[in-house]
């Protein structure tokens, strides 16, 4: 079967494009990651280059030893994804270590996977070991008004996660574990991957601030959903701090619980603290 007509392909060149239409991928801004599904491989294993060389990937992350991913090229547009996928798209393999990595399919015209390979296969590695191997999305963008609260909210999961929940009542249930917030570092690097990744052991996005938001999912439709409520509270938020230095009512601890009890999800308690 030909690799662009994979649903798994179709898929991810649609969650970019949209990505982008949302105004969150300036430039080559973002990246996604997808890890391809052994019986997806089989169906194009016959369509792939199996005699590159072995790159290393920056980080070790044995869980993934072999496995192939479907990743956006360091230095690519999203908004080039979708009229020529081949020259920003990769497919590549992870040796029997999870060490190194060989370009399988993609980058035609030349580069490299995103930048931010480390950090995807880190987060892939947690999230492929915390629900059993169910999540294969990993996505980075930079919505605005996420990054904006990173200047003026204070950088701890509990108020971003308590802020957030407040703007629109379905966010609790869209994301009833919260959300976790790394302090700014240098993108790209191990010591950002690392922080990320031990966010992701209980959330399902971590905000990098003054920068951007990762996400992760079972596969694009949720994962997109997930950035795109994320975004929308943020800038119900930023909205409502532009009217009023205070808001005059909000959903309070008690009504979250009963929003809990209706939906059936579990609010962890420490963000329903009660405010001064």
């Amino acid at each position: 079967m030909k690799i662009l007509d994979m649903t798994f392909v179709q898929g991810f060149i649609r969650m970019a494009d949209d990505g982008f239409r949302m105004g969150w991928h300036e430039r080559n801004g973002g990246n996604l990651s997808y890890r391809i599904k052994p019986e997806e491989v089989e169906m194009i294993k016959n369509r792939l280059k199996h005699d590159g060389p072995w790159t290393p990937i920056g980080a070790s992350v044995p869980e993934l030893a072999g496995e192939y991913f479907l990743v956006t090229g360091s230095g690519k547009f999203f908004r080039d994804i979708k009229d020529d996928p081949e020259a920003t798209l990769a497919i590549i393999e992870l040796d029997e270590k999870g060490e190194n990595y060989q370009l399988k399919w993609g980058l035609v015209e030349g580069g490299k996977p995103t930048s931010e390979l480390p950090s995807h296969l880190m987060n892939h590695a947690v999230k492929k070991r915390v629900t059993n191997g169910t999540y294969r999305v990993i996505y980075h963008a930079h919505p605005a008004n996420i990054i904006a609260l990173t200047f003026v909210l204070p950088l701890e999961d509990e108020v971003f996660t308590r802020e957030l929940w407040e703007m629109a009542t379905e966010c609790p249930v869209v994301f009833p574990d919260g959300i976790g917030v790394v302090g700014w570092m240098v993108p790209g690097g191990r010591e950002i991957a690392e922080a990320t990744s031990k966010l992701m052991e209980k959330y399902d996005a971590a905000i990098w601030a003054h920068h951007g938001i990762f996400c992760a999912g079972e596969g694009a439709h949720n994962t997109f959903g997930l950035m795109h409520t994320i975004e929308k509270s943020a800038e119900i938020l930023v909205k409502v701090l532009s009217m009023a230095p205070q808001k005059r009512q909000t959903i309070q601890p008690d009504q979250f619980r009963e929003l809990a009890k209706a939906f059936q999800v579990e609010l962890p308690e420490r963000f329903l603290y009660e405010k001064k």
